[in-house]
C-alpha cells in the first residue's frame, strides 16, 4: 500500500466530515418533516329491498283464524335484520270491509342472511271477526290481501 500524503489525509477528513453532515442532515430531515395529503373512496351504491312473502291458509270464514306464514328473500350479499310491522288487510270486494279482519305478525327481529331465499320470519293469524249483528256474506269469494312491511 502506498503511504497517504498530506493532501490525501485532508481529502479523507473532508470526505468523512461531509458524510457525517449529510447523514446528520438526513436524520434531522426524517424526524422533523411535515406533510399533508388527501384521499377518497367511493361509497356503496346501496342495497336492493328485501322481499317479504305472506302466505295465508285458504278457507277464511267468520270466527275461524287461518295461519299466516311470513318469509323473506334477501337479494343482497350482506345480512339484514328484519322486524315486521303491523299487517294491513285489504279486500277486492266493496261490501267486504277490511275492518272486519284482524291479522297478526311475529314480533322480534330475524337476521336474513345475504342471498337467502324464503328465510322463515315466523307465523301469525288472519281472522274474519264474526259479527252476528252484520251480514258478512259480501266476503264470500273475496280475495283478502295481507300486506306487511319491515320497521
Amino acid at each position: 500500500m502506498r503511504p497517504m500524503t498530506k493532501k490525501n489525509k485532508i481529502a479523507a477528513v473532508a470526505m468523512s466530515a461531509a458524510l457525517v453532515a449529510v447523514g446528520g442532515g438526513a436524520a434531522y430531515a426524517y424526524w422533523s418533516t411535515t406533510g399533508g395529503g388527501n384521499g377518497s373512496a367511493a361509497a356503496a351504491a346501496g342495497t336492493s329491498p328485501i322481499t317479504i312473502n305472506v302466505t295465508v291458509d285458504p278457507g277464511v270464514a267468520p270466527g275461524t283464524p287461518q295461519a299466516i306464514t311470513y318469509t323473506a328473500t334477501n337479494p343482497n350479499t350482506s345480512s339484514t335484520p328484519v322486524t315486521l310491522a303491523k299487517p294491513v288487510v285489504t279486500t277486492n270486494k266493496s261490501g267486504c270491509l277490511p275492518d272486519w279482519f284482524s291479522a297478526t305478525a311475529p314480533t322480534g327481529t330475524t337476521t336474513v342472511l345475504g342471498s337467502a331465499i324464503a328465510t322463515p320470519l315466523g307465523g301469525g293469524t288472519l281472522t274474519l271477526n264474526d259479527d252476528p249483528a252484520v251480514n258478512q256474506d259480501a266476503c264470500k269469494g273475496a280475495t283478502i290481501t295481507v300486506t306487511v312491511g319491515s320497521n
